[in-house]
C-alpha cells in the first residue's frame, strides 16, 4: 500500500537500534528523507550508513540527546521544517522496588521519555499545521496502560505523555497533525538485552512452550516480537490515510496484557 509520504521529511530521534532504528527504515521504505538521532555517533553512523546502501535512503544523522535543550536544539537546526517525527528513547532501568528510586531517576526519566517529546512537539507543530500535514508517534511502553513496579520509571512518564498526546492531538487535528502512541510489550532489541543483563527471553517449559516474559507472566505469542512488526504499524500511523487517528495509544505486545479497550 502507498502510505502517500514519499518525498516527506521525518525527524527520527533515538533511532540508531531497536524499535528506532526499525521505525526509520520503514519509513525510508516509503522514500521519505530521514534525520536520525541518538547519543552515541558511532552506531548512529552506522545505522545511517547501512539505511543508504541496502535503500538508497536520504539520510542524516545527527548526533543529539533529545531529552536536553541543546540536543532538541540541535536536531531542528538540522530539521526545522520536518512533516513526520517519531520519537523514541532507549528504556530506563527496571527497578526491585518503589523504594529504590531517587529524586534524580525521575528527573532523568521525566527530561528524557516526557519533556524531550513534548518540547519536540511543541517546536515542530505550528509548522506542521501551516503546511496542513503532520504525523506524529511516540514510541512508549505497554507499561504506560498496564503499570509494573518494575516499570515504573518508563510506564509512569509514558502515561503522562498519552495524557498529553490526546490533548494536543485533539487541538491539531483540524489541521491535518496528528498525534499517537505505539505501546509495545517484549521486542528483541538492544535496550531489552541491556535491561535483562543478557538474560534474554527463554522458552517455557509448559506444554504449549509459552515464551516466558522477564517482566511476569507468559507471552500467547510464544516469542518477542520483531521491531519491524511495530515499526509497519508505526509507518502506517505517519501515512496520508491515518489523518482520522488522534490520540490513541496502541498496545502492540503479542497478546500479553488483557483488555478489551
Amino acid at each position: 500500500m502507498d502510505l502517500g509520504i514519499a518525498g516527506k521529511t521525518a525527524i527520527v530521534a533515538g533511532s540508531s537500534a531497536g524499535l528506532g532504528l526499525a521505525c526509520a527504515r520503514a519509513l525510508a521504505e516509503e522514500d521519505v528523507r530521514l534525520f536520525m538521532s541518538a547519543r552515541g555517533k558511532d552506531r548512529l553512523d552506522a545505522a545511517a550508513r547501512a539505511l543508504r546502501v541496502e535503500l538508497g535512503a536520504s539520510v542524516t544523522p545527527v548526533v543529539a540527546d533529545h531529552g536536553t535543550t541543546e540536543g532538541r536544539a540541535a536536531l531542528l537546526e538540522a530539521c526545522p521544517r520536518p512533516d513526520i517525527m517519531v520519537i523514541n528513547c532507549s528504556p530506563p532501568r527496571m527497578v526491585e522496588s518503589y523504594l529504590d528510586m531517587e529524586p534524580e531517576d525521575w528527573t532523568e526519566s521525566w527530561s528524557t521519555t516526557f519533556l524531550g517529546p513534548v518540547e519536540l512537539i511543541r517546536a515542530a507543530t505550528p509548522g506542521m499545521a501551516e503546511r496542513r500535514f503532520g504525523r506524529i508517534v511516540n514510541i512508549a511502553t505497554v507499561g504506560a496502560k498496564f503499570p509494573l513496579e518494575g516499570r515504573l520509571l518508563s510506564g509512569a512518564t509514558r502515561a503522562a505523555l498519552s495524557n498529553y498526546t490526546v490533548a494536543v492531538g485533539r487541538a491539531l487535528v483540524r489541521h491535518n497533525v496528528t498525534i499517537n502512541n505505539l505501546l509495545p510489550g517484549i521486542y528483541e532489541t538492544p535496550g531489552l538485552a541491556r535491561i535483562l543483563g543478557g538474560q534474554g527471553v527463554t522458552a517455557g517449559q509448559g506444554p504449549d512452550d509459552l515464551a516466558v516474559n522477564p517482566f511476569g507472566g507468559t507471552l500467547p505469542a510464544n516469542r518477542p516480537g520483531s521491531p519491524d512488526e511495530l515499526a509497519a504499524l508505526c509507518a502506517v500511523l505517519c501515512g496520508e490515510r491515518a489523518g482520522y487517528i488522534v490520540g490513541q495509544s496502541v498496545v502492540v505486545d503479542g497478546g500479553l496484557t488483557r483488555s478489551t479497550f
